[in-house]
């Protein structure tokens, strides 16, 4: 009898046990942060990432996400890595370049005529990107996009004198587009992304700088419908995580995270092409119209940007970093494309 009571024991706690190494959850679970709205193609794409990961290994490594900005802007998402409360998160290019000044470097205004030359300067970067990432205990797991950046405003901006006479916003900690805005004698007013819409409101601005898909994700096209039909610039971002919260990862699982990003993210940059480009059709259809500009006007502009370069060439960015990117561009260009 005692011995049927030992084994009747013994097989209720190997029970119990079972059950609560089924219920244990997973082995890490990181919180990842990102000002993308939920529903958008960046979302939708990191949760598909999120989803391989987690079958990858077996529901040991997980992701949380919380999307549109309810962590706050870059900095503040930062921050919290920092002191662990978030451990990645997806920034833009303005806000962790005050990190990794050489993150920036692809922002300078009217420096792309395609995403040919963007494919071909974000691979030659790659390596000192990630260099850079990595001396502040960060790893640079993949480069997301926003796409080329167009002029938004709520009236006509058909000259340089236009928009001179414009109230226009320039995200904070964005040396590249102050000082070439500088140099069109330009003041701009300096807003976190989440405030831009509700100042496109209120009229504290009347011009704002966004891709044609991120003006509609983010509503901006409702308030300011003109758009010059010339890009200012490219607009992209990254997939970071700290070394810190990697650590833990044994190395079979940092490789199912490497391989998944190596697949989604790519992926993620040509539906974010893919938006953009349906997006033209879209803000059409909703009485967005789209002003010409002249080559005159785009020459002027670029006599700008090199002298804007000039000013924040060496202090913004590295020189390492321009130089890089200036061979490969002229690398691209000199094959005839």
């Amino acid at each position: 009898m005692k011995q049927t009571i030992s084994l009747v024991i013994a097989s209720v706690l190997t029970l119990l046990f079972s059950v609560q190494a089924i219920g244990a959850g997973p082995l890490h679970t990181f919180k990842i942060a990102s000002l993308a709205p939920e529903g958008s193609v960046w979302v939708n794409s990191f949760k598909e990432f999120a989803e391989e990961v987690s079958s990858g290994t077996n529901g040991e490594v997980t992701f949380r996400i919380y999307p549109g900005g309810v962590m706050g802007d870059d900095r503040a998402m930062y921050r919290k890595m920092r002191v662990g409360q978030l451990h990645g998160g997806g920034f833009t290019m303005t806000g962790i370049a005050e990190i990794v000044p050489d993150f920036r470097i692809m922002a300078i205004p009217f420096l792309f005529r395609s995403y040919e030359e963007v494919d071909q300067v974000s691979a030659s970067l790659q390596p000192l990107l990630k260099q850079r990432f990595s001396e502040q205990g960060l790893q640079l797991l993949a480069m997301t996009e926003v796409g080329f950046v167009y002029t938004f405003s709520t009236r006509p901006q058909l000259s340089i004198s236009d928009l001179q006479q414009s109230k226009v916003w320039a995200p904070p900690e964005d040396p590249l587009t102050a000082a070439f805005l500088s140099e069109l004698q330009i003041s701009p007013i300096t807003l976190s992304i989440p405030d831009v819409l509700s100042s496109l409101q209120t009229g504290l601005i009347d011009t704002a700088f966004n891709s044609l898909y991120g003006s509609i994700v983010l509503q901006w096209f409702t308030k300011a419908s003109h758009v010059t039909d010339q890009p200012f610039g490219y607009a992209y971002g990254a997939f970071i995580m700290s070394d810190r919260a990697m650590a833990g990862l044994s190395e079979e699982q940092s490789g199912i995270i490497q391989k998944a990003a190596e697949k989604y993210f790519p992926e993620l940059i040509q539906k974010t092409r893919d938006s953009n480009h349906e997006s033209r059709d879209v803000l059409l259809k909703q009485g967005v119209t789209f002003e010409e500009t002249t080559a005159e006007i785009i020459t002027t502009l670029e006599g700008h940007r090199d002298d804007a370069i000039a000013r924040v060439r060496g202090k913004s960015f590295s020189e390492e970093a321009y130089q890089i990117v200036q061979s490969a561009l002229n690398q691209y260009r000199a094959k005839g494309n």
